[in-house]
Formats: C-alpha cells, structure tokens, sequence
C-alpha cells in the first residue's frame, strides 16, 4: 500500500520533500494512523495535529492520548488543541458536525501557517469519496458535488483516496499497528454514517466493486468538471462582456444555455430554480427578478443585472452652472457658453444646448420617476415620458437607466441623449447656452 500511496501523491503532486513539513491530521481512528504512517516511511517530513472536540466525554481524553503515543513511536512532533464544539455550534446556527469541521480546518490552516508547511493531509479514502457522491446526490448537487473530494483542494491534500477501508485496516493488521475506533461511527445521527452502515452494504450485496466503481466515477466528473469550468470561463467572457449586461445572443449560442445562465447569475446569488425562471422569461422585456443582492431585467436582447439600491442612484445636484457630474456609466459635462460663441449647435445625440437663461438652479440628475412629462422639441404640448420611451422602442431597462437634466422648478430641460425640451431650445434672444456633454465611462 506504501508504493500505491507514493505512485499517487507523485502522480497529482500533492507533495514534494523539499523539507517543508506537512501537517497531517491524526484522529487516532485507522484512516488517519495509516496516512501518517505511510508519509513518514515515504520520507516526508510531518507534524502530526490532533483537535479535541470534548464531544466524547473520556473517550475523546483516550483518543488524544493515544495520537500522542502514535505520533511519538513515529518521533514526529506532536500539536493538540482543544474546543468548546457545542458552544461554537450554538454561537454560530451549526451542527455539530460543521461546527467540528469549521474548528478543525481553521486550525489546521493556522498551524500550517505557523509552521510553514506545505500542505494539510487528510485520511479521507476512496470509500469516503463514494459515500461523499451518494449523499451529495441525495442533496441534487451539480457536477461539483458529484465530482466528490479531489486529491487536492487549495492546501488541503489526500493521499489516501487511491485506497479503500478495508485496505487500510488490512494494512494495519499486517504492520500489527493498532488504532482506535471512534464509537460516533456508529450513530445514526449522522447521514454520512447511514450511507456507511447501511445504503453500501446494500450497494456492494448488487455489486461488489460498487464502493469502486462510485469512487472512479466521483474521479472521472472531477476530470469533467475541469472542462464544464473551461466552458463556463469562455460564456462569462463572451455572454458577459460588460460586466451587468448578459448578451441573449451569444447566450444561446452555447449547449445547455439555461445550466449556462444559472452559472453566470450564481456568483450573484441567485438559486438554481430563480435561473431557471429567468431562463423562461428571457424573450419577454420587463421582467424583474430578484436575488438577495441583486435584480435582473429582462430586455430585448439582453439581460441587465444590478446590484440592489444601484438601480435608484441619488439625484446628483448641481449647483454651480461649470461642473462635471459622475453618473455612472456616464460623466456629464457642462459648460457655459456665449451665444456669440457658439456658430452653429451640434447635431449629436449626446451633445444638448439649451438657454442658459431660462434654467433655474441647482440644476439636477436624475433617472425618470412615474409621471413625468416634458415638451418634446418641437412640440407645442406636454407629453408622457413613458409614451415618449415607447416611441423610441426602450425596454425596461433603458427606461430605467436613462438620465434627466431637471431644471430646479422641476421641469425636464434634456432627456440625455434623446431630445431637449421645447422651452429650453436657443432662440435668437438667447444670450447665455448652457452646453452640456454625455459621455460613457467605457468609450
């Protein structure tokens, strides 16, 4: 078993003999004598870390004596620490399984820290990985859960999943190396354990290699899932270009579109079955869908994501008739101008001038609000900024995102980059223009 534990931490580089030590997590129980065993025959150079939980009453004391006697006729140094685990599960809404895990894994990083070493080992096998598979399954995991534990996660290794239990202990016996059981294996309370005591034995009354075959299988979606990521890194830069815009188009472009989506929305909180209602709502403009830190709006061709609040920026007041105002994606420019100096008004659609004059200050920025009317250029009558948007074929969220220029007796002089309002055009008794530039952050 030494070799086939060697072969495999050569094979995905797990460790190296540089000098640096590893820490090795030492329960006492079989799985981790055996993985701290083999390290020191292999020649790597270890430190052996035990966390007592105070769970088990004397038989967690015996458990803590016992590593100590193993880690000293192994001569490796030995690290003991001690928590309060139901205290710390009630502190923070735990079980006291997560509770145990989240102590053990942060000490464990602390110490590595401590000690320099190069990485944690743990006695996780390939039964583990089996049973890991089947009660993610359960849970209806993605292909992460079904990929199971990997060799290595960040600096967390486990040489040992290239073996079995019975192995192990088989190994065990024949090294005439004792090891001590831990009797919560037994309970039921612990799902992982009714997957032990009685869903595998079943599985291997069908077949044999069951244990074998989950385990390889948990190793090939690992391999799979390495290129589900490469996939998923090419739709974020495609789909996503601009960072709260998702392109419909080159959306469906990709296989499974909708497991697309759910993963571009995932890192923004939204749950698999909210993705999918988007997914079903994404060919009709307007719909709004939330995640606790963000909102989506449907639109044409496009989805518009924000983060909540970002949606309802503050009104940007002006109060001085030279200033620059962020807004972003834009910046506005404003500028004041002699009607002297200014031959002939720009045609742009981002460019506006308007009879300085004729405005009231502090001039303010804002998105639309419901009611709205203005005098379209032009026009001699009021008109709905809402029927206004229609006319110009915006969606939701380009409603949404627009920007007004209000004059502070709160009439629209300038819907941004669309129309000006007939009150505050130039005529030939302006004297004073007011010229007032939108440009995009990105252009």
């Amino acid at each position: 078993m030494i070799q086939t534990i060697g072969a495999y931490i050569e094979r995905h580089r797990l460790l190296d003999k540089s000098g640096a030590p590893v820490i090795v997590g030492l329960s006492g129980g079989a799985d981790s004598v055996a993985l701290l065993t083999a390290l020191v025959r292999l020649g790597y150079n270890c430190i052996a870390a035990h966390c007592n939980f105070y769970l088990r009453g004397d038989e967690s004391d015996r458990d803590e004596s016992f590593a100590f006697s193993v880690a000293s006729g192994l001569d490796v140094p030995f690290r003991k620490v001690f928590f309060s685990t139901l205290n710390y599960a009630f502190e923070f809404h735990l079980s006291t399984e997560m509770a145990a895990r989240e102590l053990r894994y942060n000490w464990f990083e602390e110490l590595r820290l401590r000690e320099g070493a190069q990485a944690i080992a743990v006695g996780h096998h390939r039964d583990d990985n089996a049973e890991t598979l089947l009660i993610n399954l359960t849970r209806g995991t993605g292909i992460r859960g079904l990929r199971g534990m990997l060799p290595r996660n960040g600096h967390v290794v486990r040489p040992l999943l290239c073996t079995n239990r019975r192995y192990i202990r088989e190994w065990l016996k024949a090294e005439r190396q004792d090891y001590v059981e831990d009797g919560s294996n037994l309970s039921g309370e612990y799902m992982r354990n009714r997957i032990r005591l009685h869903v595998m034995p079943m599985l291997e009354r069908i077949n044999p290699s069951a244990s074998e075959n989950l385990a390889r299988t948990a190793e090939h979606l690992g391999e799979a899932e390495q290129i589900y990521l490469a996939v998923m890194a090419e739709a974020r830069k495609t789909v996503m270009a601009h960072p709260e815009r998702l392109d419909v188009e080159a959306l469906m472009r990709f296989p499974a579109p909708a497991t697309v989506l759910y993963e571009l929305l995932r890192p923004l909180n939204f749950s698999r079955h909210r993705a999918d209602d988007i997914f079903k709502s994404i060919d009709k403009p307007g719909r709004k869908f939330y995640s606790s830190t963000h909102r989506i709006v449907t639109a044409r061709d496009h989805l518009v994501a924000t983060p909540l609040g970002a949606a309802s920026q503050p009104e940007h007041i002006i109060e001085h008739r030279e200033a620059v105002v962020y807004c972003g994606p834009y910046t506005f420019f404003l500028t004041n101008i002699i009607r002297s100096d200014l031959p002939a008004i720009p045609a742009e659609r981002n460019i506006a001038c308007l009879d300085a004059d004729r405005l009231s200050y502090p001039l303010c920025l804002r998105h639309p609000q419901p009611g709205d009317r203005f005098v379209p250029l032009g026009m001699q009558g009021s008109r709905k900024l809402s029927d206004f948007f229609v006319s110009l074929r915006y969606d939701a969220a380009d409603k949404e995102n627009a920007w007004l220029l209000c004059s502070a007796d709160g009439n629209i002089a300038w819907v941004a980059g669309e129309r000006i309002d007939h009150r505050y055009r130039i005529t030939r008794s302006t004297e004073r223009v007011l010229r007032l530039e939108r440009r995009r952050e990105d252009s």
